[in-house]
């Protein structure tokens, strides 16, 4: 059948090319998302990558699969975004709410989106590789995207075809057209940086819609709504990690935090609606002084460990069509 299709696509059918590429899609989407930490570079690779396929069909040798070869595709526009992709300068400060303590140390990483988990379906239907060291959800956490944007582009793409995807080393060697040799050099420097970059954590996240995720989202909902900075610190873990992508200033530690949120809840009352990100919880957040009508604020996505938030990342509130998600909320009843 993929013989036919691959005949028929040559001869320009546009319906056997989209039966071809369309079950790797979704996959590929996420591929480029962790390597450039952009929903929007990633769409834009995306479509670079299909109309290259298109283009250079007659030029498949069937020597590898549809999907390696469209991975290969794929990882080389990324790497060539990611060159480019030094291209974005530092974000000043720029929500008028409040002025923001001094930060505990500024980002290293110039920019980052959250990926909404609409998203990821159908994205790990692909079974991985026998190298696969990751579980597909940590390797599409904040976290993780995170410190994938730290590495240099060929040790990403590396990293990402054989930890993540478990590609075999001679393979990843034919997509990035170099050798095994080259690839395990590689490969071994990047986990060394990830390692440097990724805490250690002895608890894992409750499971997605367990009574126990519920309960503490619940908490941080209520705290939240209520301006209750002492509630929201006694859900942190000592070493929780506060992020603004793309603003570069960052809070680590209870007490950090607690800096930050004290000025930035106080005073203001607040409506929080659920949706997910990262395969992580994260909330609209909406916002208003006393009396106003709410409006978006920005989007929270939180990590979990046990029963502790260990990280809160707020992006801007134009993110929110992404998500579904209205640009404002009913103002409270009196």
């Amino acid at each position: 059948m993929t013989a036919d299709l691959i005949t028929r696509a040559r001869a320009g059918d546009e319906d056997a090319f989209r039966a071809l590429t369309e079950p790797h899609r979704r996959e590929l989407h996420v591929h480029c998302y962790r390597m450039l930490g952009s929903v929007d570079d990633a769409d834009d690779v995306l479509q670079e990558t299909l109309l290259a396929a298109w283009r250079g069909l007659t030029a498949y040798e069937e020597r590898s699969s549809i999907r390696t070869w469209l991975y290969r595709i794929a990882t080389n526009r990324c790497l060539n975004a990611l060159r480019a992709a030094r291209r974005r300068p530092v974000k000043n400060w720029d929500v008028a709410a409040f002025d923001p303590p001094e930060p505990t140390r500024y980002g290293e990483v110039p920019w980052l989106e959250a990926l909404p988990d609409v998203l990821l379906e159908g994205a790990f239907d692909a079974p991985l590789g026998p190298a696969a060291r990751y579980e597909q959800r940590e390797s599409i956490s904040l976290a993780f995207v995170t410190a994938l944007q730290l590495l240099p582009p060929r040790q990403t793409a590396v990293l990402v075809l054989r930890d993540v995807l478990g590609f075999p080393a001679a393979e990843v060697a034919a997509i990035l057209d170099t050798t095994a040799q080259s690839v395990s050099s590689a490969l071994k420097r990047a986990r060394a940086t990830l390692a440097r970059h990724r805490p250690s954590r002895s608890d894992r996240p409750p499971a997605v819609g367990s009574e126990a995720e519920r309960a503490l989202l619940e908490r941080f909902v209520t705290a939240y709504e209520a301006s209750d900075v002492d509630g929201l610190v006694t859900l942190l873990s000592d070493d929780v990690f506060v992020s603004m992508p793309p603003m570069p200033q960052e809070y680590l530690g209870r007490e950090a935090a607690t800096r930050f949120l004290r000025p930035a809840v106080t005073g203001r009352r607040f409506a929080l609606t659920a949706t997910r990100a990262n395969a992580q919880p994260a909330f609209g957040l909406y916002a208003s002084l006393p009396g106003g009508p709410r409006s978006g604020s920005g989007l929270i996505v939180l990590d979990l460990a046990g029963d502790r938030i260990t990280a809160l990342a707020r992006f801007e509130p134009t993110v929110f069509p992404r998500f579904g998600l209205p640009q404002t909320w009913p103002a409270p009843s009196r």
